[in-house]
């Protein structure tokens, strides 16, 4: 008898080749395209037509699921708060934790699936202690293990993807040689909700909070102009301060309870601490005394030599032998073991 998959089929090049590879393995394939997010006046049925078109040509079936409430809740919400504290969110993270895997696993399993796939570029390993982790993808520029870190043992256990060990160039090859109908389809690189990439705009429209006008100030307090509201900044910004100082100045801390916005010199933004929460470890169950991992402070960070510790039930610390720059309050911080797989990771304080 066919295994069974659920596959999260967005429309782009990658799911829909993934769903042609798990074909070609013998997996019944089950297509499901979430609808997580609809704009005023906004057709659901635009959504989901070129995931169809693949699955029609595939001939896989197909399935639009309504998962607006789970996805407003669970990512639309907090990542309004973040900026409301004055932090920066990694809305994906979030996403993929509770709505791509927590929701649609679970509707994969009501579905009578084995497993949920996804468009991934990661490689699910199973290591030698019998543990789950993601290894960094065949192409690196495109491996997206850095979203993936809090994805739980179960989960993993569940879950396909079988792009991982692909090139992006050869998805694109194999996307034109079976003739799947958005072989040429550029990548999305916006926050889906946020297609125009103006996410003080969505703030505004949705009274995301955190846009009250304030004061900038240096690290002694000395007022310098207004801001336009903490939301408009993140650490380590230049572009767009309108400040008269006759010398680049960076945006080197956030002030929500004072509503201000830090700047000062290049120089202030280094760091080699990073400590962080909500923390989820993957190859490991347990850091003992400390384990020497690489770690990455955001998602096109190439990843530096630290020493990570948990440092409370729900914490963790890492010191990086080298200082880094802008470690932002609200992305994950993600470290790997010397193999290249996920070790854990946190939402940095």
């Amino acid at each position: 008898m066919k295994k069974r998959v659920v596959i999260g089929l967005s429309g782009g090049v990658d799911s829909s080749v993934a769903a042609y590879l798990l074909k070609e393995e013998g997996y019944e394939v089950l297509g499901v395209t979430m609808e997580t997010w609809r704009e005023p006046g906004q057709d659901c049925s635009q959504l989901a037509g070129d995931a169809r078109r693949v699955a029609d040509y595939l001939g896989i079936s197909h399935q639009m699921v309504d998962f607006r409430r789970t996805f407003k809740e669970a990512v639309v919400d907090p990542f309004m708060e973040e900026y409301r504290r004055g932090r920066t969110p990694n809305p994906c993270v979030i996403c993929n934790r509770k709505v791509k895997w927590e929701a649609l696993l679970s509707y994969a399993q009501e579905q009578g699936a084995d497993y949920l796939a996804t468009g991934h570029y990661a490689r699910i390993v199973k290591l030698s202690g019998g543990r789950y982790s993601l290894k960094t993808s065949a192409t690196e520029a495109k491996d997206q293990t850095y979203a993936l870190y809090g994805l739980s043992q179960q989960q993993l256990s569940r879950t396909l993807m079988p792009v991982g060990e692909y090139e992006k160039k050869d998805i694109r090859e194999i996307a034109k040689r079976v003739g799947i109908p958005v072989a040429e389809k550029p990548d999305s690189q916006e926050i889906c909700f946020i297609p125009d990439d103006d996410y003080v705009g969505f703030l505004r429209r949705n009274d995301g909070g955190g846009l009250t006008p304030g004061d900038f100030v240096t690290r002694q307090g000395e007022v310098l102009g207004r801001h336009k509201g903490i939301a408009c900044y993140t650490l380590g910004q230049r572009r767009g301060l309108e400040l008269p100082m006759g010398r680049r100045v960076f945006v080197t801390g956030i002030l929500p309870e004072e509503n201000q916005v830090v700047v000062g010199d290049n120089e202030e933004l280094f760091c080699r601490q990073v400590k962080a929460s909500r923390i989820n470890l993957m190859a490991v169950d347990d850091l003992g005394e400390g384990l020497k991992a690489i770690g990455k402070i955001r998602y096109n960070h190439r990843g530096a030599p630290c020493l990570v510790r948990q440092t409370g039930p729900d914490e963790l610390t890492a010191v990086f032998e080298e200082p880094q720059r802008a470690i932002t309050p609200g992305q994950a911080f993600v470290f790997y073991t010397q193999e290249g797989c996920v070790a854990g990771g946190g939402t940095i304080l």
